[in-house]
């Protein structure tokens, strides 16, 4: 995975047949409603007029039935209530009446969700009812997640418009990874983000359960795993098989990765046997590659896992099976005369080869349980079964290189959400973007999808799901929708919207901002909670992996996450919102007057707010940490004034002023409290338009 110092990637494979008709978010006619469908579905063509939704409203199935898609309709009822706030009793139409939704599902999906299934469907909206068409239950509950997102107030009460939407995915594997070993995360968070998934149309949950943190899933034949190596924080059998049917029910496979030979510290807490240097081993606290690994060259290891993956084979349905496989550093190997001599025995030459032979052990092990094995980049190697799945951290390149050679893969570099990255940034990755638009249109064929990948160093439940959402809908978009579908206005537009619907559905990615701040703040009176509210809103955490560098004090797993720093979203969509006010006013010769006046006042705001929070920075030691960022964002409000000043002016800035200016605003972007003031660049661009006087759009 190359987790702790660099990035995973994410695959995708098999483009579908699309449409011939593709019409782009940000093509339609000025008089059509502006629609907010996430993902953006391969054809739309709107209609005029509309379709009311009432206390009438009614769904009537045909064709293929199940409990499944009962179940489907009946959440589907619930979120349109929530949507409109009127009362959804009964999916069936009056006696005699027709329904206003009709749902027709060709046939039974697979009793175990695999890769590839249909997933498409049509869906056509009059103003006198709704058709909802699929092959598959997976397209109908697909279908019922747009019409949702249809659903808008209209002049004379909740409606949708009429349109015709035909649709499937870009991507077979659209995927969420979920790291829980390193921080536990609580089954009802994790069932909220499910559900999550299924409205943008995701369908592969990949459940991490195993690193140097914790072991977190019972095992009734190796019981300590979880009795010593999970702070009692694991999850049982029968919640592992509930949460698999939860999944199932909204569309969603479950995939679940068990770390080795590396990132295994827990496992040896209980079966230090395993490892390749003698124990006792304890839980790890700290975050980075670890020295402790499996011990390939006994036969002991392998008789275990075997046993291992036997069990947890019975647990987990799915067809794949992830096995890790990154980062081993092999300092135990170098250490172990045994396992040298080994190597001299066997003639492996490096470590390299060493885990290729652990690597190909385990896979016939994976294969031998009726399971094909999904794995980071380092299970790639020379002769290994052609149903294995290689999930790249490294990137396009590594994901062509693969398939060029006959192997499956999935990409997950770029789409490493716990990095802090914007959604327009991980936007703009693609699958089949470098070395990958090379190809071959069979080789393409072997690159499956993509996984966002969720690491939780800084992650709890508390903060989890503003760690995954809303940006994984930007992800989805470009795992579900056609390639042509890139306008970042129009992403974020639609995804805000998205947001606002996943915050009905359950998620608590906003709701968690305000109660995180109050904890910070205390007893805070309203304008000190306000201002710290307006410096929290502007900063976001440091990228990449650069917050373990800046820490006070080294992390660890025992490590409140209670500050700013972890209350903040990964992407302050109020410093972005100011950047796109700046770009306009810039782009109208800086002759738009309201957008002027928005931003001088935003600026006094800035300019007066560190005076504000101070008598509660004396208070507050979390908030006595953000104390430099509070000034920095006072003084970029004076320098954003003075810009404003020398605009309306119609004269250039001296060149000394802008000098001085553009030095101190290098200072205020430096990270402090491992954040960053996002709206530096966007004050820098004032100052230079102001030093260009008349012709400060240039």
């Amino acid at each position: 995975m190359m987790h702790g110092g660099s990035i995973r990637g994410i695959l995708l494979l098999g483009t579908l047949a699309l449409s011939a008709l593709i019409q782009s978010p940000s093509a339609n006619a000025q008089t059509q409603r502006q629609l907010s469908l996430m993902p953006w579905p391969s054809s739309v063509q709107q209609g005029s007029g509309e379709l009311r939704i009432d206390a009438t409203f009614s769904v009537a199935l045909t064709g293929h039935t199940e409990a499944r898609l009962d179940h489907s309709v009946a959440r589907f009822l619930k979120m349109l209530n929530r949507e409109t706030a009127i009362p959804m009793f009964a999916k069936a139409p009056a006696a005699g009446g027709k329904a206003t939704l009709t749902i027709h599902t060709d046939h039974a999906s697979k009793e175990v969700q695999e890769l590839g299934e249909d997933e498409s469907y049509t869906l056509e909206v009059t103003a006198d009812g709704a058709k909802l068409n699929a092959a598959t239950p997976l397209g109908t509950m697909h279908g019922l997640q747009t019409f949702l997102q249809l659903v808008e107030p209209g002049v004379n009460g909740f409606d949708v418009p009429v349109v015709t939407i035909h649709d499937q995915p870009r991507f077979p594997w659209r995927g969420l990874m979920f790291d829980v070993g390193r921080h536990f995360i609580p089954l009802d968070v994790l069932r909220r983000n499910v559900d999550g998934m299924e409205a943008v149309k995701m369908n592969v949950f990949h459940w991490h359960l195993s690193e140097n943190q914790g072991f977190r899933i019972e095992s009734k034949k190796f019981p300590k795993l979880q009795e010593l190596g999970s702070d009692g924080l694991y999850y049982t059998q029968d919640e592992v098989r509930d949460f698999i049917a939860y999944a199932r029910e909204r569309g969603i496979r479950v995939v679940p990765e068990f770390d080795m030979p590396g990132h295994s510290t827990a496992w040896f807490v209980g079966y230090p046997e395993l490892a390749s240097a003698p124990g006792p081993y304890q839980i790890e606290r700290k975050w980075g590659v670890m020295d402790p690994a499996m011990d390939p060259t006994n036969e002991k290891t392998y008789k275990f896992l075997d046993e291992f993956i036997g069990e947890m084979a019975k647990v987990f349905p799915d067809h794949y099976f992830h096995v890790g496989g990154d980062e081993v550093n092999g300092k135990q190997w170098d250490g172990n005369q045994k396992i040298q001599e080994f190597k001299k025995t066997h003639n492996i030459k490096d470590n390299k080869e060493l885990q290729a032979y652990f690597s190909q052990r385990v896979q016939q092990l994976v294969t031998k349980h009726g399971k094909a094995v999904v794995g980071w980049d380092e299970v790639f190697i020379p002769g290994v079964p052609k149903d294995i799945v290689i999930q790249s951290w490294r990137g396009q390149a590594s994901l062509a290189e693969a398939a060029s050679q006959g192997y499956r893969g999935i990409l997950s570099n770029g789409y490493y959400i716990d990095l802090g990255w914007s959604a327009a940034r991980h936007y703009a990755v693609d699958p089949m973007g470098g070395a990958a638009a090379n190809l071959t249109p069979e080789q393409q064929k072997l690159i499956l999808g993509g996984e966002a990948t969720m690491w939780s160093e800084y992650v709890n439940a508390e903060n989890m799901d503003s760690r995954v959402w809303p940006r994984s809908a930007a992800i989805a978009e470009r795992l579900w929708s056609p390639q042509s579908v890139t306008d970042v206005a129009s992403m974020y537009a639609r995804m805000n919207a998205e947001s606002a619907r996943l915050e009905l559905s359950g998620l608590t990615h906003r709701t968690y901002y305000r109660s995180m701040l109050q904890r910070i703040a205390g007893a805070a009176s309203p304008d000190e909670f306000e201002a710290l509210k307006t410096v929290a809103d502007v900063v976001e955490p440091v990228k990449d992996y650069n917050r373990e560098q800046m820490a006070p004090a080294e992390p660890t797993s025992l490590t409140p996450l209670n500050r700013v720093v972890d209350a903040v979203p990964l992407e302050s969509d109020k410093a972005r919102e100011f950047g796109e006010l700046v770009d306009k006013f810039l782009a109208s010769s800086c002759k738009d007057a309201d957008a002027a006046a928005r931003l001088r006042a935003q600026f006094i705001i800035w300019r007066d707010n560190d005076a504000k929070l101070l008598p509660l920075e004396q208070r507050s030691f979390l908030v006595k940490e953000i104390g430099q960022v509070s000034q920095n964002l006072s003084a970029l409000g004076v320098a954003g004034l003075a810009a404003l000043d020398y605009i309306a002016k119609g004269t250039a800035a001296p060149a000394d002023w802008k000098a001085s200016q553009t030095a101190a605003i290098t200072q205020l972007q430096a990270p402090r409290a491992q954040l960053l003031l996002v709206p530096t660049g966007a004050v820098q661009k004032l100052v230079d338009a102001a030093s260009a006087g008349g012709s400060c759009a240039k």
